[in-house]
């Protein structure tokens, strides 16, 4: 088995926790400078601002600032870090609850992202972690949802890292959701929810379609009062959105829901005041170093259980009080012949 190359290391240090983009020069090519290269690489609106970080020696090769005359070395790397979108902070805390040498971690809130991506880069969970903890070689062990809150775990040391994310990827890990919806007597549960799951590239909502399963869900009734609901959701597989799609199939779409079971305008990037009540609530496993049983719970309870002036806002009923009926023709479920109520 071919051992896998250990990668060049940056010589530029992170910037607000996120690492300088690498450039890799081509094996061949007509270009007789590093500048020909990037001109022709990078975007054509990006040209004067190219121009000025060659000039300022913000990009950097292995043996230092790459200037505008600077030879095309072929098979060779470049650094620089990218000019980056403004960004609105997230303005909620992000509690570690469990550190050693291996892991990290922490109880996410609501609307910051795990990683970065798009628009989202600074104000992201990775790198906030790495430039508060002093962790620069931070890594996820798996990834959740912006709007979702609740565990994340990541890994502190690269020489762990396999070992970890092995454990998610092999479903050595238990995942317990919690999630507010409305209340319906006339859904039996607890259940468990398979069908198959498609997310297309591009598109907001995942969607369900005939063939092989390839979702399932275990959904628990914990309490309910005024209306409202608590539940327990255990994903037994992994697919996008999963848990958000079959509570809305059994027409219990989570409260602050923009996406099930219609999509809605996408809010302003300084409005938190709706967030998803579903909740990364449990992380339970044996870690694979020391064998020892590991399970760690959220601190955090969801803002629509805990204040019942949060879910009578008329954005949130929107999510949930005109849906009066439910049907599950579309879903397969395994319904217990126990129909009491699940304990919290």
């Amino acid at each position: 088995m071919r051992r896998r190359t250990k990668p060049v290391p940056a010589p530029l240090p992170q910037r607000h926790g996120v690492d300088p983009v690498r450039v890799r020069l081509p094996a061949e090519g007509p270009w007789a400078t590093v500048a020909e290269y990037l001109a022709h690489r990078l975007p054509d609106q990006v040209a004067d601002r190219l121009a000025q970080m060659l000039r300022s020696g913000e990009i950097i090769g292995a043996d230092g600032p790459v200037g505008p005359d600077t030879r095309f070395r072929p098979g060779t790397s470049v650094w620089f870090h990218r000019d980056l979108p403004p960004e609105v902070p997230v303005p909620f805390e992000l509690a570690v609850i469990h550190r050693d040498e291996h892991l990290v971690v922490v109880d996410k809130p609501h609307f910051l992202a795990t990683t970065p991506r798009g628009s989202h880069v600074v104000q992201t969970a990775l790198s906030r972690l790495r430039h508060e903890l002093d962790l620069p070689e931070l890594s996820p062990a798996h990834r959740l949802d912006r709007l979702t809150a609740g565990l994340v775990m990541f890994v502190a040391d690269p020489q762990a890292r396999g070992a970890y994310q092995t454990l998610f990827r092999d479903r050595l890990v238990t995942k317990e959701y919690e999630a507010v919806a409305r209340h319906d007597p006339r859904v039996a549960l607890p259940r468990t929810v398979r069908n198959r799951i498609v997310k297309e590239r591009g598109v907001i909502a995942a969607r369900e379609e005939d063939g092989p399963v390839n979702a399932e869900s275990r959904i628990e009734l914990i309490e309910h009062r005024g209306g409202l609901a608590r539940y327990r959701l255990t994903p037994l597989t992994g697919r996008t959105h999963q848990l958000r799609l079959h509570m809305s199939g059994l027409g219990l779409p989570i409260l602050g829901d923009p996406v099930y079971p219609e999509v809605l305008p996408e809010a302003a990037p300084d409005d938190f005041r709706r967030p998803l009540q579903l909740l990364a609530a449990t992380l339970a496993f044996t870690d694979p170093l020391s064998g020892q049983p590991v399970r760690l719970r959220s601190r955090r309870v969801l803002a629509a259980w805990a204040e019942q002036a949060w879910a009578a806002q008329p954005w949130a009923e929107q999510s949930w009080a005109d849906q009066s009926t439910h049907q599950d023709t579309d879903q397969s479920t395994d319904q217990d012949t126990d129909q009491a109520e699940a304990g919290a």
